[in-house]
């Protein structure tokens, strides 16, 4: 076959046959755009997501270090810091671990030092002044300055009470500095950084004593930086075993080390369920892209595939006729993509605050237009177009000329149907239902992709709605309010210097609609029980809990009123709320996991087992020792709501109170629980803010109405993306279903004048197509329902149970709720499209095929 250089005629023709197609170029960039949009979004969002995570825990955990050596001292220090696998190292040492000033008891402040690689890790960026140098000189965050009502200035002074070793020493100092407090750290506290010249004034008060009595005072928090953040706690231990040291908390020379959390690269690549949500969320869009514009090529082939065959006849090749659709098709590309790369980006930026709003909604959205978020989302979406793009032209390659000019919407040679015989006569509800039947892959496509986005819709529904509000609240809340001394909302509850007042107690119970209440009595340093071999050192609350003088281990016993009693949650044995009254019996608490699963293995006896209680009636240098017997009735539930006392301990306890009260010299209330009514919940709240602004500002709260407000901001976070989303492939949808109909009913012109010429009326014609648009609807929703309950079922339910807060529900309704939105397109596009398009008579119609 001889050769002939005809590439530039074959441009010519695509060019030609574009400009010629103008309906379907503009319905196929729209769908391209919208493809492209998606992909964009998503890798926007995922991208801009993971950064702003990423600056958000960062700034949440308080710094950018990668890892931290914990509690270590100077020698230590001077041992690690040259290991080879550091890049940079921060001196931060602990000055006092609590500042006594009145003005934080609702605020926790601490005295640090840190060197110049502590503050750069640390986030600290000073707004005005200078890191300090001289010893009365410090820098303090903005918050804790006005707290202690120091203006923002260099040079002012101020006054600090600090608890050295147990000691409490008051110092004047000078503000060198100072830094806007960040909104977004997970734990609000002060932070007050002093000077080296200091640290090396008070080297003595500042001695190294942690492995001695675990006083954090004088400790050394080393920040870490390595190349890169793959394996960090894989690194840490490579740099603590190389330094001489050992990883076994039993060991004398044990160091703690901890990561990061910010840093996701150790974790992300390594879950399976987060790679497999990423990847079926990019092949869903590919499906969705590709089920429509697959279609409107292959629409677009069926429309011409008259030319087509014309064009073979003389002499066009089968490659040559492929190059023309991809030609096509890569055009399309470069006006949809770019649209949809903007688009998307736009949309995908906005979307990402509302998924860091609940737990990062400090976070800062600072995601700057990366080229890897436009060649990615550009490549799959031309990749789509492409793999839509292939088998219209094969199609179009392969159909012979004599086929092509005997083409009929949906019959080819393969498609040959016998003639069928009917006794009901040409009825327009079995005439559309017979004409969608012609092409049963293009009917069936229009349906699936109208059915995709009701599905993500009722999806987004179903995940919403099984959010949990009663799990959720009921993790840190057992009753509407828990108020207490401020120390123990910041986790320093110890005893009679931070007791709930009775005054505080009686101002609640006088309040309109205030149910019931109930007390929770403790204390620290007031139990011991004792030593048992097999739990030596067993690890509780970030510490190790040693035994004393007397070889005993620290207990935390617990006095529970009746409303705080009987909302302790079982695990084993039995509630008996006499036998625990009879001051025989007691309970032994076990923490419990998000999921409310009992870590049994922390606990230390066994339901039936004795155990005997020794109390410290004293100080530790004279310790009167009285003991006490209970048996072990069952294992209970620790929660934040029925806990708290600062210190660790080797097991908790729960007795009632008139027994507890029995045990000590002086019980002091930790806390006080308790009810109101639904209709004064809000008054409620607002008395308590502003007693305890006034009255006694020692005093504090917690409600759970702060948690509830937590969850549906989740739940809006969820509709918003999830409806984002569930609308752009809606759309994609019903520009499909538009397309579908279109072409339906221009290439059936010459059909309709062939029916109109032997007396179908006008309005008979619209009928029909009115059915034809009523089965697509009929079948969107018999599919859409099917798929819809089948990815509920699938996808939903399962991911409910990995969520501790989150309880599976079916539902149905969203997509009940829109059918009727399907039903007016079905009946309205139909007619609408057909009154656009009539605008020749029956004979000029007629004449179109000759």
């Amino acid at each position: 076959m001889i050769k002939i250089k005809n590439s530039k005629a074959v441009r010519n023709l695509s060019d030609k046959s574009f400009k010629a197609n103008k309906i379907r170029n503009i319905i196929a960039i729209i769908a391209i755009a919208l493809t492209t949009l998606l992909f964009t979004s998503v890798f926007t969002m995922g991208i801009g997501a993971m950064e702003s995570f990423q600056q958000a825990t960062m700034r949440q955990a308080g710094g950018a270090g990668q890892g931290y050596l914990k509690y270590i001292n100077d020698e230590e220090f001077n041992h690690i810091k040259n290991h080879p696998l550091i890049k940079e190292i921060a001196y931060s040492r602990l000055l006092s671990g609590k500042v006594t000033n009145e003005q934080f008891l609702k605020r926790r402040a601490e005295f640090w030092y840190h060197d110049d690689v502590g503050l750069k890790l640390g986030l600290i960026e000073l707004e005005k002044g200078h890191k300090p140098v001289a010893e009365n000189e410090v820098i303090a965050d903005s918050s804790t300055l006005q707290l202690l009502g120091i203006p923002l200035k260099e040079g002012s002074p101020l006054t600090l009470k600090l608890e050295v070793h147990g000691k409490m020493v008051q110092r004047e100092f000078i503000l060198s500095g100072w830094w806007k407090s960040d909104p977004a750290a997970m734990i609000d506290r002060g932070q007050i950084y002093a000077s080296k010249a200091y640290v090396d004034a008070h080297a003595e008060e500042l001695r190294y004593t942690y492995k001695q009595d675990h006083d954090m005072t004088g400790t050394i928090n080393a920040v870490i930086m390595f190349d890169n953040s793959s394996n960090i706690q894989g690194k840490l231990d490579q740099v603590i075993t190389e330094s001489g040291y050992s990883l076994d908390k039993n060991a004398p020379n044990f160091i703690e080390t901890s990561m990061n959390w910010a840093y996701l690269s150790n974790t992300f690549s390594s879950d399976p369920e987060t790679v497999f949500v990423l990847a079926g969320g990019l092949l869903l869009i590919m499906l969705t892209g590709y089920l429509i514009i697959y279609n409107i090529f292959q629409i677009s082939v069926m429309r011409d595939i008259r030319f087509y065959g014309l064009l073979k006849t003389i002499g066009t090749s089968s490659s040559q006729l492929r190059r023309l659709i991809h030609r096509q098709a890569l055009f399309l590309s470069l006006i949809g993509v770019p649209i949809g790369l903007l688009g998307g980006f736009g949309i995908g930026k906005s979307l990402i605050p509302l998924l860091l709003m609940n737990n990062y909604r400090h976070a800062e959205v600072t995601l700057s237009p990366s080229p890897w978020i436009f060649i990615d989302s550009a490549l799959f979406a031309v990749m789509t177009v492409m793999i839509s793009a292939y088998k219209p032209s094969r199609i179009a390659a392969t159909v012979s000329p004599i086929e092509a000019v005997r083409y009929v919407d949906g019959a080819t040679k393969k498609d040959k149907k016998k003639l069928k015989k009917s006794t009901n006569g040409a009825k327009m509800p079995l005439m559309a239902r017979a004409n969608l039947g012609r092409n049963k892959k293009r009917t069936t496509l229009v349906l699936l992709s109208l059915s995709l986005g009701l599905v993500l819709l009722n999806t987004t529904f179903t995940l919403s709605q099984s959010l949990d509000m009663n799990k959720y609240v009921s993790k840190s809340h057992d009753t509407d309010f828990l108020i207490a001394h401020a120390n123990y909302f910041q986790e320093h509850f110890t005893g009679p210097d931070n007791a709930t007042t009775e005054s505080y107690i009686q101002a609640v119970q006088a309040q309109p609609g205030f149910e019931e209440g109930g007390r929770l009595y403790s204390g620290s340093n007031l139990f011991a029980i004792e030593h048992k071999e097999n739990k030596e050192g067993k690890k509780l609350y970030g510490e190790i809990v040693t035994p004393d003088a007397r070889g005993n281990l620290s207990a935390i016993v617990y006095g529970l009123e009746d409303l705080p009693l009987h909302r302790l949650k079982l695990i084993d044995g039995e509630l008996d709320y006499d036998k625990l009254a009879s001051g025989k019996y007691i309970l032994e608490g076990v923490r419990l996991d998000d999921y409310d699963n009992p870590e049994m293995e922390l606990s230390v006896y066994k339901v039936g087992e004795k155990v005997t209680l020794y109390n410290h009636m004293d100080t530790a240098n004279a310790q009167e020792y009285t003991s006490h017997e209970f048996t072990v009735l069952g294992h209970v539930g620790v929660k934040s709501s029925n806990s708290g006392v600062a210190v660790a301990s080797y097991t908790d306890f729960y007795l009632p109170a008139d027994i507890y009260k029995t045990l000590v010299k002086k019980p002091v209330v930790m806390s006080y629980a308790f009810n109101v009514s639904d209709s004064k919940e809000k008054t409620m709240e607002s008395f308590l803010k502003n007693y305890t602004e006034i009255k006694e500002p020692t005093m504090h709260y917690k409600s759970k109405f702060t948690s509830i407000a937590e969850l549906s901001g989740m739940q809006k976070t969820i509709l918003m993306i999830g409806g984002t989303l569930s609308i752009i492939i809606g759309v994609i949808g019903i520009v499909n279903f538009v397309n579908a109909l279109l072409t339906s009913i221009l290439t059936r012109h010459q059909e309709f004048a062939i029916l109109q010429s032997i007396g179908m009326t006008n309005k008979q014609l619209k009928t029909m197509l009115v059915y034809e648009g009523m089965y697509y609807v009929l079948g969107t929703s018999i599919c859409s329902i099917l798929l819809g309950s089948l990815f509920s079922v699938l996808i939903a339910r399962p991911l409910s149970t990995q969520i501790w807060f989150m309880s599976y529900k079916f539902i149905i309704w969203p997509l009940i709720l829109v059918l009727p939105v399907l039903l007016a397109l079905g009946i309205c596009l139909p007619l609408a499209i057909y009154s656009l398009s009539d605008r020749k008579t029956i004979v000029e119609r007629l004449r179109t095929a000759e």
